[in-house]
Order: C-alpha cells, then structure tokens, then sequence
C-alpha cells in the first residue's frame, strides 16, 4: 500500500506542482539548511519519525530545499523546541536518492510507536548564495545598493524595517568585512530601476543569508526607489602569521591599504585566535607561553588594528569588530601572536 502510494504521489506532483512552495522544511536550526526536519501533510505540519532515516533520505531533502550535499543526520530534538509540540506525520522514510521531494520517497503516513522525541533531523551544506545579493553602483563591490536575484530578474530592497543588522548579514554573505553604514538611498544617479522585490527585512545579525531572513512576500511593498537601501561594507583584508617556523604560527599581520602591520594584543583572546586559526585553515588555537610569543619577535612599522572583539563564529578576522583603522594606544611590545594546531 505505502509503495502504491508514493507512486501515485509521484504522478501527482508533477513540474506544474514542483514549482509551488515546498512541502518540507527544517527549522530550530542556524539557518534554513539544518534543523529539525517537518512536513506538511494535508495543511497541517509535523515532524518525522527518525525510524530508517539515512543519508540518502537528507540528500533529497537538501536537494529539494535548495540546499548543498547532506553532511549529517541528527536528531531533531537537538534543535529548540516549537512553541507548540508538532505531531508525527510520517514514518519510515526510504528514498532511492533520485527523488525530487521527501514526500515522493516511500514512507509511511500510519505512525505508530514513535514520540517526538524520536524527530529527525538534518544538516545539509550551506550553499553558495552570493550570487543571489549584490551592492550596486558603488565604489567597490562592498558598498553600493542592496539589490537580490529572484525569478532571474534582479531588484532593489526597500529601507522599511532594514536594519544595520540586516546589512551585516549581506556583508558577510558576500565576503564583504564588517558592515559600517546603511541608510536610504539614493540621489538620482544611484537609484535603482524596475522591481523593488524585498521589504519590512528582519535579521538578528546571525543569518547566513539574506535569504535566512523574514520578509515581506517576493515584490508585496508601497515602496519607491527613494526607498532603497544602501550599505556600505569594510573591504576584506588578508592576514598572515610570521616570524615562526610554520605558517601556522607566528606574529599576526594584517594587510591594509597594501601595506602590511601589526595587531595590538588589547582585549585578544581565545575567541579571536580561533577565528585567526580557522581563516587561515590551520585547525585549531593553542596555548600560548608568553616565551613563544615573544620568539616571534616585535613588528615594525604600522598597528593597524587595535580591541578587535570576536565571537568566535565568525569565518575571518574582517567580520569582527575593531577600532578605526590606525587607530590605538599601543606599542609593538603588544602585537598579538597566535600558534594553531596545524602546520
């Protein structure tokens, strides 16, 4: 019955129907590409049973929410919890890896001995969606208009509900450093043309993408191009480690303005090594000696940066907060060193 099922199911979801908004999606995660895994079924969304839940059964998920490759299957009562506990919709999940969506899969809508607690999870790749977000018209490609990609036609965004934390989001997202002006754009000379696709954006700052942030509906706005937003992003600097044997080691540089300096030790940490170490791919911070640090020898020249404050999520040293470029109290007997885990 279940196999007469998902075939008819098959037939009826043909290209007509895939086109409309998907039947599955992952939420109490990160970002829209992990979390808890739901469905809806008849208009109403529930969880799935973990019972069988494999790879193969997230490879299609991730496929069908516009993800990259599976990466893991966990559970789902690892990500926060509804405000409301959903029922389970679906159980034994088994798909070939061919499918289109989830519900195309074989599985099973008779649940039976199977909790919330037994929810299924996923965690797909994060895609690369820079391509779908760019600034337009300005200087350089991390200052400009906010403009997105939707139905292949790009449009502006409108300032209404836009927030300095919606522009560190896009700056991240483009590779951009920090985000360090939005406002409302624009004389006529930058002012965009044709759609205004996005309105009302609200980001926590922690999204990996535009994308990951509520909004108003694809072009549902009263806006006018006086409206749209512009953000201004710091250029990505590149950083290096020397004086040390490996180059996963040493005294921190900082390129800026083509020219290489020092980065003042005031309010450095753990969190900051961490992200040092992972931007440059050498694995993981250790413990610093203040002898090896000193074996590095003092810099010369420029202090470039200087009370840099990380989270330690971020994935380069530009996406942190620091001081205007030059500017601190310190000497060089106060540049920061960093030893990784890898050589």
């Amino acid at each position: 019955m279940t196999l007469l099922f998902s075939f008819i199911f098959a037939i009826c979801t043909g290209p007509g129907l895939l086109e409309s908004s998907s039947r599955v999606r992952l939420v109490g995660g990160p970002h829209h590409c992990e979390g808890r895994v739901e469905v809806e079924v008849n208009g109403q969304w529930g969880t799935v049973c973990d019972d069988g839940w494999n790879m193969k059964d997230v490879a299609v998920l991730c496929r069908e929410l516009g993800c990259g490759a599976a990466m893991k299957t966990p559970s789902g009562t690892v990500y926060k919890p509804s405000t409301q506990i959903k029922e389970t919709l679906i159980q034994d999940v088994n798909c070939r890896g061919s499918e289109d969506t989830l519900l195309q899969c074989e599985h099973s809508e008779d649940v039976y001995d199977c909790s919330y607690d037994e929810a299924a999870g996923a965690l797909c790749k994060i895609p690369t969606v820079s391509h779908n977000v760019r600034l337009a018209d300005g200087p350089g490609r991390c200052k400009g208009r906010v403009e997105v990609k939707h139905q292949e036609q790009w449009g502006t965004v409108c300032n209404a509900g836009w927030s300095l934390s919606a522009a560190k989001v896009v700056c991240r997202q483009l590779g951009c450093g920090r985000a360090t002006l939005t406002q409302r754009c624009c004389n006529k000379a930058t002012q965009g043309q044709g759609t205004i696709w996005l309105s009302q954006v609200s980001c926590s700052g922690q999204e990996v993408s535009l994308q990951d942030c509520p909004s108003e509906s694809w072009g549902k706005n009263n806006c006018t191009h006086d409206e749209d937003t512009w953000i201004e992003c710091e250029d990505p600097f590149a950083l290096r480690l020397v004086g040390g044997d490996i180059r996963c080691s040493g005294r921190l540089e900082v390129l800026h303005k083509g020219i290489w300096g020092s980065v003042c030790d005031d309010g450095w940490g753990e969190k900051e090594n961490q992200v040092v170490c992972k931007q440059l791919g050498c694995g993981e911070p250790l413990s610093l000696p203040v002898k090896a640090r000193r074996s590095f020898g003092p810099g010369v020249g420029r202090i470039w940066l200087d009370d840099v404050r990380c989270s330690g999520k971020e994935q380069s040293l530009d996406q942190c907060g620091h001081r205007f470029w030059g500017y601190h109290n310190c000497d060089h007997k106060e540049d920061v060193a960093v030893i990784c885990s890898e050589e």
